[in-house]
């Protein structure tokens, strides 16, 4: 199938927002509560940020480990990156995973207004100003075959979209809603003229919606 533009394990509420509003420092979610949204993958026994043993098992888990599976670069939005708006005032904001970011492959960051790259750990940041198709061309090339992972947010998933170039895409849909914020969606069914679908509800609570190409 070659190269392959993913989305994986992105979380929505049940009226279809990907994040809230009122973006901060402190809320990297506006008024969404992460804690509420993820909670379905931070139980699990492979979540990465786990510090004690136990977690849960079954298919949560199993889309939680198969979150980095072949991925070889990502492309996020500026907001995932950053609560930042226009020109970068300055450098030293460096995203928001610390010196250890849990990608370990270069990332493109979509912004009007380019930067430097940089590198933490294993993760190099690159700062792109260009239509989808530029951009996900630059992530192939450094992906070298691996897939890319489209890590949102949600406004960076529907311009993806838009331009037809998602082959596949896992969606968790939570039972929280947040009536208004950053939209993927009215209603999954939207995505149906051009993909295939299966729809599988957990014993967590969400149900995962998974997408692929027609």
């Amino acid at each position: 199938m070659g190269q392959l533009l993913r989305v994986q394990n992105f979380t929505v509420s049940r009226d279809g927002f990907g994040a809230g509003e009122d973006q901060s420092l402190e809320r990297p979610f506006g008024h969404a509560d992460p804690g509420e949204l993820f909670v379905w993958a931070g139980a699990t026994a492979s979540w990465p940020m786990r510090t004690e043993p136990g977690g849960s098992r079954g298919l949560d888990d199993y889309i939680t480990r198969d979150y980095d599976r072949n991925i070889g670069a990502e492309i996020m939005g500026r907001n995932k990156f950053s609560p930042l708006r226009g020109p970068w005032a300055d450098e030293s904001w460096t995203g928001w995973w610390g010196d250890e970011p849990p990608f370990r492959t270069p990332v493109f960051v979509l912004t009007h207004h380019p930067r430097p790259s940089f590198s933490l750990g294993e993760t190099t940041f690159h700062f792109v100003d260009g239509d989808p198709a530029s951009v996900l061309e630059r992530a192939k090339e450094a992906a070298r075959g691996k897939d890319v992972r489209l890590g949102g947010g949600a406004t960076t998933i529907r311009e993806f979209l838009d331009a037809d170039l998602v082959d596949t895409l896992h969606v968790a849909v939570s039972q929280v809603e947040l009536g208004h914020g950053v939209r993927l969606w009215k209603s999954p069914d939207e995505l149906r003229d051009r993909f295939e679908v299966d729809v599988v509800p957990s014993r967590s609570g969400v149900t995962h919606h998974f997408f692929w190409r027609k």
